[in-house]
């Protein structure tokens, strides 16, 4: 608290300081605020009021998983400019695709080992259908009923639906109904058309993305939301971004964490744009701590920034790392990340926590806290 009233006896910008007062009185920014803290907010100043506001929820708690990945295929329909990772079907040859069988051999590797979710996103795959899917989730919850299934990107989901000629409220309750538990963020990138248009046409827009999180909501099932940011977009697109999900939220509370995810340009047809300096980074997450209030965790996902970058972000409004992710983790080293083996034991991951003077926490998807790991040993 004192760093916060020293700030506000600092700050000379007239509109900075009342920004700073409302974060202070826990009142609610507007979108010209939002777009104001981009174009003026310093780090260390953005860096104050972030965490301030993230040691006012969660004190010094940083909330890790173990979890693993399953990628189904690299084969998809859709040809996203920014992306690193998938085949074309017309060149689905130079891909993989696996069978249920295939990714069952995946979770059976983590029987008996202290895993609580399992990860699913891949590419869009056309023989990859719901009726495939439904298999996989009943396989699945029949082998290790405990075990909870995080899967499947509203661009996944909105094709399998409509191929299948259902509603997305009648697809969504099938794959609930499955086994499904939970959905990742995937697939949101940057929701106005503006910018979606230039970067992935072809796929589910933001509406689209939105009502199947909706559903999912209205089922009883959580989600995360991302924002994919560093490239093309204007601040204030950004900022519209995050309103939209924090209209969602208001309506239904079903986001579990927000996870701004940094735009890498290795081997996609986006290379030429340079990416986001660390100093940028940082910003964006202080700002979608400081924009999305009632949004109640913000996370870094280690993979794609670096093991290092990631551990800066816990002083930048962050109390997540996300998790052990205990196989290759290809999407995001395939973009070029900062992690071309991306995993981590637990150990590693608490130790990395601690040397940022923060609590190690092992949650559940759902952040029912399993292990305090700030009073035991990893």
């Amino acid at each position: 608290m004192n760093n916060v009233l020293s700030l506000l006896e600092d700050t000379k910008d007239r509109e900075l300081l009342k920004i700073a007062e409302k974060i202070v009185n826990s009142e609610r920014i507007s979108e010209e605020d939002g777009v104001t803290l981009f174009e003026k907010g310093t780090l260390g100043y953005l860096g104050t009021l972030a965490n301030f506001v993230r040691e006012s929820k969660h004190g010094d708690n940083t909330y890790f998983n173990r979890n693993f990945h399953i990628e189904p295929t690299n084969v998809c329909v859709f040809s996203c400019n920014f992306c690193s990772y998938s085949k074309l079907y017309a060149k689905r040859d130079e891909g993989w695709e696996l069978s249920v069988e295939q990714m069952m051999h995946i979770v059976k590797k983590y029987d008996n080992q202290p895993v609580t979710e399992v990860h699913i996103v891949g590419g869009v795959h056309p023989k990859m259908t719901l009726e495939f899917f439904v298999d996989l989730l009943k396989q699945i919850k029949s082998h290790r009923p405990e075990l909870h299934i995080k899967g499947f990107t509203p661009v996944e989901l909105d094709y399998m639906f409509k191929k299948a000629k259902l509603s997305v409220e009648e697809g969504m309750a099938l794959l609930h109904q499955s086994g499904l538990d939970s959905l990742p963020g995937g697939g949101a990138e940057i929701f106005h058309p503006e910018v979606r248009e230039q970067i992935c046409a072809d796929k589910v827009d933001a509406n689209g993305w939105l009502h199947i999180h909706k559903a999912a909501h209205n089922l009883g099932m959580h989600s995360n939301a991302t924002m994919l940011y560093g490239h093309i977009e204007k601040y204030w697109h950004r900022i519209d971004h995050m309103e939209r999900l924090r209209q969602l939220q208001d309506e239904t509370k079903g986001f579990n964490t927000f996870i701004p995810l940094k735009f890498r340009n290795k081997d996609n047809d986006m290379s030429h744009i340079a990416e986001s300096s660390v100093i940028e980074d940082l910003k964006v997450y202080a700002i979608g701590r400081l924009y999305l209030d009632n949004f109640n965790h913000i996370k870094a996902y280690w993979p794609m920034l670096g093991r290092h970058n990631a551990q800066l972000t816990l002083n930048f409004g962050v109390n997540d790392i996300d998790g052990t992710i205990d196989d290759t983790t290809k999407i995001y080293s395939m973009a070029g990340s900062e992690e071309q083996t991306p995993a981590m034991t637990t150990k590693e991951l608490v130790t990395l926590i601690k040397q940022a003077n923060r609590k190690p926490i092992e949650r559940d998807t759902l952040y029912k806290v399993i292990n305090d790991f700030s009073v035991i040993e990893a």
